[in-house]
Order: structure tokens, then sequence, then C-alpha cells
């Protein structure tokens, strides 16, 4: 296993990446050009672009948000530049306290209108079990639904310009170049937002039908070009920091992180929208290939310059094997066995990382040598 040498990325990663002539990831040079760009000019830019798409006499743009430090800085941009938006968001049900009072008062701090969608419990139960089945990731339907329904309100509104916030595959990875000014489409997000997976997928599967599924039906291609609808990623005109958002949100609009520390993480101000996004789900990345958010937060901090690498490689030791406290909750959540989760999960560990020796999982460690991390449950796809 190869491991970026300047932050602490393995070449099997969740988002793909290469390596250098010295060894260093796409992930770390797409950081490297961030810090090259004039983003004075880029905002100029911005200013051009949503000057395009004012509208006298009805929504200027549409915000995806979930209530999250990164939502409140798509927000605060939109409220910067006098824009009237329309914020959309999906609810998976299981929300910290702290990030659903982040979201509620969305509407009040920023003075724009407020679409929430919940589906029904039932549903997100079985979009769960299935999620987990079929994709190895229970959080599956947060991701089609962040990504899907706020299309469809912006194609029912007739709203084109809709604001996303980084793309992440580019952010962490470096699979485009920031002068790239990659936009969001239909394609992206089929493959990297949805893993390749769509609500088709699911139909069948736990008792779902396809009336049960509409909410993560994409608008056709002959609807968004009658909108000219378009997704822009704001990272392309704003330097995005995570840290920045956060204290932006806090210190200007009462925004809160976690009140307590999570088990996979030393951040407590990412994904408040769902409580097994930093633990369960997390901790499945870390059974599919071997890393988790500890490496992920750590990457985020180093290409800033606030954590060095060997204080990285504590944290990865710290976190990315630890499993969540919060997966005995997810488990009464859709009435599962921790043995039938185990089993499931183990059928996604990627043979590239993982290999089997007398009855237990074993891998390469970035900090050298070979580790053991629990028995065997399943068997590799």
């Amino acid at each position: 296993m190869q491991y970026c040498t300047r932050c602490v990325y393995p070449s099997v990663a969740a988002t793909p990446l290469t390596f250098d002539q010295d060894s260093v990831c796409s992930g770390c040079r797409a950081s490297d050009l961030k810090k090259s760009i004039d983003w004075d000019q880029r905002r100029l830019l911005f200013q051009k672009l949503v000057n395009e798409y004012r509208n006298p006499e009805g929504y200027d743009c549409l915000l995806p948000v979930s209530g999250g430090k990164d939502s409140y800085f798509a927000a605060h941009i939109a409220k910067e530049f006098g824009l009237n938006a329309l914020m959309v968001t999906y609810h998976g049900n299981n929300y910290l306290s702290e990030g659903e009072t982040n979201l509620y008062q969305m509407k009040d701090v920023f003075g724009f209108d407020h679409i929430i969608f919940r589906p029904s419990t039932d549903t997100l139960i079985r979009l769960n079990r299935a999620g987990l089945v079929i994709t190895g990731d229970m959080n599956w339907h947060c991701h089609a639904g962040i990504f899907t329904y706020p299309m469809q309100i912006a194609v029912k509104y007739q709203i084109p310009l809709v604001f996303w916030g980084d793309h992440g595959f580019t952010e962490q990875g470096g699979m485009y170049s920031h002068n790239d000014f990659f936009e969001y489409t239909a394609k992206d997000r089929l493959e990297h937002a949805l893993h390749g997976f769509d609500w088709y997928n699911f139909v069948g599967q736990e008792g779902l039908s396809q009336k049960d599924l509409n909410f993560l039906i994409y608008p056709s291609d002959d609807h968004v070009m009658d909108v000219g609808l378009r997704g822009i990623f704001l990272s392309n005109y704003f330097y995005y920091d995570g840290k920045t958002h956060a204290d932006i949100a806090s210190q200007k609009y009462k925004w809160q992180e976690a009140h307590q520390d999570f088990d996979r993480t030393f951040r407590r101000t990412s994904n408040l929208d769902d409580m097994h996004e930093n633990g369960v789900h997390d901790y499945l990345k870390f059974i599919k290939l071997g890393y988790g958010r500890g490496t992920d937060h750590s990457n985020y901090e180093i290409r800033e310059g606030r954590m060095s690498r060997q204080e990285a490689l504590k944290m990865v030791q710290k976190y990315d094997h630890v499993k969540p406290s919060d997966l005995k909750r997810w488990l009464s959540y859709v009435d599962m066995t921790e043995e039938e989760f185990d089993r499931i999960a183990d059928s996604f560990r990627d043979p590239r990382v993982w290999r089997i020796d007398n009855g237990m999982w074993v891998k390469q460690n970035i900090w050298g040598g070979e580790s053991t991390y629990g028995p065997v449950h399943g068997t590799p796809k």
C-alpha cells in the first residue's frame, strides 16, 4: 500500500488519487494550487455569474442545505451578494439535536424561505437496511436525497442556479483542478455522489417500490434543459476551509458544533445532520478501505498547516479503527443484529487492503508493519 508522503491518504481511497514523482498525492497538489489562486478575481467572476441570474420576480438561486457549517457559508455568501435564495433540505431523520437547532434557525438568521423534506420514517429505515446490503453504505439515501431532491425543487420552481459547496472528490483527492471550474451534473451525481447506484437499484429491496422512491428520481434531461439548470461549486469561487466556515457560522449566526466528542474523529464541526455519519457510516469506510475520518480530517488540517504529519499519524492510530458506540443505536433503529451487520460489512472489504490470517482481518499500517483488526465474519465481494 502506498501512502502520500505529505498527508496520510492511502492509494486505495474513496476519492481516487494519483501520486507524483515525489509520492505526493493529487489531493495535496490540488491544495497547493488553491493557495496560488487569486481569490479576489474569483470573487469578481462569481459576482458576474450571479448577476446573470438575478430574478426580479422570484428566487435568484437555490441552496441545498443540511444546517452544517458549509450550508451556513453558502447562505452567508448568498446574503452577502444580496441574493434571494430558496433553501432546500433533505432530512434523513437522524440529526443530532444541535444539528437540528442549526437547521431550523437558518430561515430566521438568513431571512430565506426554507423547504424541509422529511420522507416517512418507515421508508428511511428500509433505505438504511437496503443501502447497507446493496452499497455497503447505510447512509446512501442521505447522499442521494441531498443531491436529488433540491434539483427536483429547482425544476419545479424554475430556478436555474443551484449552489453546491465544494466538490469533495477535487478538494480531497484532486480529481479536477480548481481552474477547471467543474460543475454539478447528473453524471457527477450518479458516478461520484451516489457511488454508481440509483433509485432503481432499490426497487424490490426491503419492499420498496418506485412510489416510495420518487424523491430520489433525478429530473429528466428535458426538464434540466428547459430550466437551464446549472449547479456550481462555490469552492471554485471562494477559498474553502471547514474551520473558517465553522468560525463564520458560530460568530455571525450562533451556529453550534457538536456538544460531545465523536468516537472516530477529533473534529466536532462536521456531519451534525446525521448522528451516524461520523460513527457507523465512517466505520464502514474503515471496514472497506482501511481508513476513516481520523485520516480525512487530519488531511484537511495538514493541508491548512494546522497539523504536522506526525501529529496526524497519532490521530489515525487513535480513531480510524474504532468500532463506534452509536452502532448499538443504529442496530435498534433498523432492527438488525450486530452479527448480521458484521457479516454484511465484511463482504465489502477491499482485497487490495485486507487479507485473512488465521481467521482474522489483517492490513498494513501507515506507521509501519501490519495489525489484526477483528475476526472474519464474512468474505470480500
